[in-house]
């Protein structure tokens, strides 16, 4: 019976039972075994347990004892092994500290993590109280943490504290963690322990004050941001208006910044900006703030500086750029700086208000010859000009929104030609005020220009055009205009996006590049010669025109032509203007013309306002003539010359004179 049983045994198990057998039979070991046996088509597992009586000589002649089924309880401590298996393994791959403790706070485990946090192997802590091992304090007070170990086992409860806590390890680093405990129940819900979880938060500590750092300074040159500048100026100004202190502001702008950048490239233009910050810095007082606002702008604030000593300050951060020339890779550069100075009181300023002034006058020390300290003055006329300009800025952005903004256009006539209209046109763009009438020119454009917002106008514009003359094209009669020349601000000429808007005009709209002609100005292009040039040939291999306006108005304007691939130029008005009573400006009109005509371009004159300049402008060869006395700009959309013609330029019986009829409604005669 008993081979018949041994051969339901698993193989490995057999050779157990029947070892332990020998041992019992043998040497009268214990026999006391569980084993699986095969039971049909189930496994069950059985617990053996027997006696065997011996004889006078001491050898066994039989044996009696029991066998019990335990498949149940095998099957329960199996499940409770895997299931310890598996807490195991999680509690050994948890990123968090995770240590449980008795009911009196001895510690029981710990997981790799909290030995490494808690710089203690598992064996130098087990059976110590949890406050030996784990230390904690209250970061902001340094007082002990509350007992939440403690509180759990008698409450039940799960705690989880707010506080900032940190733990002191055992070689007495101080490391930031958060922590939760847990009670640890039995089967019945009684408490048996605790479970405490730490969370290193060294680097969302890290994460957050990098975050912090990245949020109020600028990466560049590593001082504060101009939002954090904004922020403890608001709270000098409230401190200010609350106490009665005095504080200062001061603006900083670069002068010679664009020639760096321009010539030497970006990479020369970011050292200089760490530089001029570093000797900045330098020469400031402890607890003085020294932002960088944008570009190569810089503000500095002085709390408790009353007026001397901020205008010596001003004076000395003046002095100390200008005693630092920047050398880039071989090139020598004298660097100077235009300075704003604003007295700050609780009296008058808003935020705003305070950074405004300190523009103004920063600006204002530019224009009056640049390195030099300007204090700002309410009563200083030349400020509450540029005041007046900057409110501009709000009223252009808030027209084009309101599509408030109109196109007009001004024609240009041929000289030589009589002509009852003309075929080519210049564009301008004229602004309707809240109440719908139209605002000059000379109001906005300078605002707009000071202000960089011209590349927004010139974008609608360019729009606005060639949807118009898409219509025009389209209409029965074909199109009037055979040229339209569109002014581009300095600020987009070389603009590679503006490039990509243009190409994708010419693809939405039948316009022909040879009917557009754009007008830059001299000092614009001047300016910024190659990406002038480069721009230029990009749209003339187009087919597109270009005129240079205001031809004369800048300085070595006759070496400079020659480099520029224009196709018209576009004699300054200030010459024409005079030319009949002044033999200067009407030489200075001979002297373009021919110019122009040596290097294979054709004349424009400007500001044609006396019938009586015709004759004379034909007699010098200029080409083409624009101004009030044979056309006044009127607006430009789809019905254009079909309102009829209300002015005709003859050539009397060929006698070389013109004669101009007007119309009061559109024409006017200087």
């Amino acid at each position: 019976a008993a081979r018949g049983f041994t051969r339901l045994v698993r193989p490995a198990h057999r050779r157990d039972l029947m070892r332990v057998l020998r041992g019992h039979l043998h040497w009268g070991q214990a026999f006391d075994v569980e084993v699986p046996v095969q039971a049909g088509s189930s496994e069950r597992w059985f617990r053996l347990r027997g006696e065997s009586v011996r004889d006078v000589s001491g050898v066994s002649v039989r044996m009696a004892g029991s066998l019990s089924d335990v498949t149940d309880r095998k099957n329960a401590e199996e499940q409770l092994y895997a299931e310890k298996e598996r807490a195991q393994v999680t509690l050994q791959s948890i990123g968090d500290a995770v240590i449980t403790t008795d009911t009196a706070g001895a510690v029981q485990y710990l997981n790799p993590v909290a030995e490494a946090l808690l710089g203690v192997p598992e064996a130098d802590a087990l059976g110590k109280p949890l406050g030996e091992v784990c230390r904690l304090m209250i970061e902001s007070s340094g007082e002990a943490a509350p007992d939440v170990v403690g509180a759990v086992i008698g409450g039940g409860a799960a705690q989880e504290v707010r506080h900032e806590l940190v733990l002191v390890r055992a070689d007495g680093r101080n490391v930031a963690v958060n922590r939760s405990a847990s009670p640890i129940r039995d089967r019945e819900g009684s408490v048996v322990g605790a479970v405490l979880v730490l969370h290193d938060m060294t680097r969302e500590r890290e994460y957050a004050a990098t975050l912090s750092y990245q949020a109020t300074h600028d990466e560049l040159t590593g001082l504060i941001n101009r939002r954090e500048f904004e922020f403890r100026l608001g709270n000098a100004l409230h401190d200010a208006w609350e106490k009665g202190r005095h504080h200062a502001v001061i603006y900083l702008d670069l002068d010679q910044f664009k020639v760096v950048n321009d010539t030497s490239g970006h990479a020369a233009g970011d050292e200089l900006l760490r530089r001029v910050s570093m000797v900045l810095r330098r020469r400031l007082r402890e607890g003085d703030t020294l932002a960088r606002l944008g570009g190569d702008e810089f503000g500095v604030l002085l709390e408790n500086c009353g007026a001397t000593a901020a205008e010596r300050i001003a004076e000395q951060l003046r002095e100390v750029v200008q005693e630092h020339p920047f050398v880039w890779h071989n090139q020598f550069f004298r660097i100077s700086v235009s300075v704003g100075l604003v007295q700050v009181t609780g009296e008058h300023f808003t935020l705003a208000g305070v950074l405004s002034a300190a523009d103004s006058a920063c600006y204002l020390a530019k224009e009056r010859g640049r390195n030099r300290v300007q204090v700002y003055s309410r009563t200083d006329s030349e400020i509450s000009t540029r005041h007046g300009e900057m409110a501009w800025v709000g009223r252009i952005h808030r027209a084009r929104e309101d599509n408030r903004f109109r196109l007009y256009a001004q024609e240009i006539f041929p000289v030589h030609v009589p002509r009852s209209s003309a075929t080519h046109v210049e564009i301008l763009v004229r602004m309707l005020d809240e109440k719908g009438k139209l605002v000059p020119p000379n109001a906005f454009l300078p605002a707009a220009e000071r202000f960089h917002v011209m590349p927004l106008l010139d974008r609608w514009v360019l729009e606005q055009t060639f949807e118009i003359m898409d219509q025009l094209g389209a209409r029965p009669a074909g199109n009037p205009v055979r040229v339209c020349s569109i002014n581009l601000s300095g600020v987009s000429i070389g603009d590679e996006r503006l490039l990509e808007v243009i190409r994708g005009l010419f693809t939405r709209h039948r316009v022909a590049p040879h009917a557009v002609c754009f007008e830059i100005t001299e000092t614009a292009a001047v300016a910024n010669l190659q990406r002038a040039v480069g721009f230029i040939e990009e749209l003339r291999d187009l087919g597109c025109r270009f005129s240079l306006d205001d031809f004369g108005a800048g300085m070595s304007s006759f070496s400079y032509l020659k480099h520029l691939p224009v196709d018209y130029v576009k004699i300054d008005g200030s010459f024409v203007r005079d030319m009949l009573t002044d033999p200067i400006d009407r030489a200075m009109v001979e002297a373009i013309n021919h110019i122009g005509h040596v290097m294979g371009k054709r004349t424009i004159a400007e500001f044609v306002e006396d019938c009586d300049m015709l004759p004379v402008l034909r007699e010098i060869g200029v080409d083409f003539a624009q101004g009030y006395a044979l056309g006044v700009p009127r607006l430009f959309d789809a019905r254009w010359g079909l309102e009829g013609e209300d002015a005709i330029v003859t050539d009397a019986a060929g006698s070389g004179s013109a004669t101009i009829i007007s119309l009061p409604s559109t024409r006017r005669v200087s």
